[in-house]
């Protein structure tokens, strides 16, 4: 038996809140005071990375379209790819500030590929509402990373690059499976479930 798609969107909005929380705790009392206990910087370039291997389950056992699959493998692949590089530069084994760019690029391929797959309207039911939403919100929020890399110190852009994550787990968190938007819920969406 498969549980319903929003079981998986909830464990996943667990993941972007979790990181979210650590990348705002780090903002908020900087990078100095963060690192005194070394294994704090490992945190969320390690749940990133994690979140990335999980996603490779999902896309096998929880996928129904080809589309669904290719989504779900980008995704997989571009928060490995950020994931490690963040780790590589906590590490030291990176020492070019330039490997950051992999957080946009995640943001930018995660946004899209969430776009494209979800092929229902706007207003059709709240799951395929909340894949625009987020899938725009992820675009939009490559602003932060992206800024983030040129200007490291600024508070406001890796403030706002936290606050991203935590939007994000909280609007995978209203995910259900069939249920109306604003009132609406399309006839083709099927049964409401609660």
């Amino acid at each position: 038996m498969q549980p319903p798609a929003e079981f998986v969107h909830w464990m996943f909005a667990t993941g972007f809140l979790l990181i979210g929380l650590c990348l705002l705790a780090q903002a908020v009392v900087g990078d100095d005071v963060w690192r005194r206990r070394p294994w704090r910087a490992y945190i969320w370039p390690s749940l990133t990375f994690t979140m990335g291997l999980l996603m490779w389950p999902v896309m096998v056992f929880f996928t129904n379209s080809t589309i669904h699959m290719v989504a779900h493998g980008s995704w997989a692949q571009s928060m490995m790819l950020a994931g490690a590089a963040e780790l590589g530069l906590v590490r030291g084994k990176l020492h070019n500030r330039y490997w950051r760019l992999t957080m946009p690029l995640a943001f930018l391929v995660s946004g899209a590929a969430i776009l494209i797959h979800e092929q229902n309207s706007w207003f059709f039911e709240r799951s395929a509402f909340l894949h625009h939403v987020i899938g725009w919100t992820m675009i939009a929020g490559a602003v932060f990373p992206l800024v983030a890399v040129l200007r490291p110190r600024a508070a406001l852009w890796r403030t706002g690059f936290a606050l991203t994550f935590v939007v994000l787990g909280v609007m995978l968190y209203s995910d259900r499976d069939t249920a109306p938007v604003f009132g609406h819920l399309s006839p083709q969406a099927g049964a409401q479930h609660r």
